[in-house]
């Protein structure tokens, strides 16, 4: 075990003996940190927070400080963040609520970059990418492999599906369909995550079987959304549309990013 001198380490913490501590960081309540896990310098982590194996935090995040939610009254809420990744610098993560679950959980293997935030009660899956100053809300649910441009805003309860997506500088009011991109001010449907698919090895056949799937699901405007997925939902083969339809038929309180509507003039 590495340990600064100058860190400060509260008795209730819980470390593997093999993680690096550095200079001035500042580990807060009963904070677990599991095999290899390196604070940089200058890291504060505080409350009921878990961080797996392998995972690395770089100066001046803040990890598990209490929720900007004015209805959290103390309640021991948690923040879980798996393995293998990567917390840039003034990266911050807030635990659960009462009213969300008590639980914000991150995923295996993702990558926060600086300014990134992770709101209370978000579920982040594996692989993830946050760019520069990405930000969640609370009840924030992103999916596997999914990509969030710089200085994006997700709104809260939305849902980021897997392999999506998400423009720079885009505010993200719906639900983001998975394999899709998005962008714009107010975000909206700009095509399917080709590049995504390609480097996640993707057949061809569940490329073009998506692309189809967008293609028809978008050009019926006189059928409602939901009908025409239901009305499509067999005529496909592939896993990568089923976990589509499966998505969108899930309960949510958000609409979907569509296609920007042009005016004709």
């Amino acid at each position: 075990m590495s340990i600064h001198p100058t860190a400060i380490i509260s008795s209730e913490a819980r470390l593997a003996p093999d993680v690096e501590i550095g200079p001035y960081c500042v580990i807060e309540g009963p904070v677990e940190l599991a095999s290899s896990v390196c604070l940089k310098s200058h890291c504060f982590v505080s409350g009921h927070t878990k961080i797996g194996p392998q995972t690395t935090i770089f100066p001046f995040a803040s990890i598990g400080s209490i929720p900007q939610d004015l209805k959290y009254q103390g309640e021991p809420s948690q923040l879980i963040i798996g393995a293998k990744n990567i917390i840039r610098e003034h990266v911050t993560m807030n635990p659960g609520t009462q009213g969300g679950g008590m639980i914000t959980r991150v995923g295996d293997g993702c990558l926060f970059m600086v300014g990134a935030h992770v709101g209370h009660d978000a579920q982040v899956g594996d692989h993830v990418i946050f760019a520069n100053n990405a930000t969640l809300a609370g009840h924030v649910v992103v999916g596997d492999f999914a990509v969030l441009g710089g200085l994006s805003a997700v709104h809260q309860f939305v849902r980021i599906g897997a392999h999506a997506m998400v423009g720079g500088m885009s505010g993200v009011e719906n639900d983001v369909i998975p394999f899709t991109t998005v962008l714009g001010n107010r975000a909206h449907f700009a095509g399917v995550n080709l590049i995504g698919m390609r480097r996640r090895d993707f057949e061809r056949q569940d490329i073009h079987e998506v692309r189809q799937f967008f293609r028809q699901l978008f050009e019926q405007t006189d059928v409602p959304m939901m009908q025409r997925v239901q009305d499509m939902r067999d005529h496909y083969t592939s896993p990568a549309v089923d976990h589509i339809v499966s998505f969108m038929t899930q309960q949510s309180d958000r609409a979907f990013c569509t296609p920007e509507r042009r005016e004709e003039r």
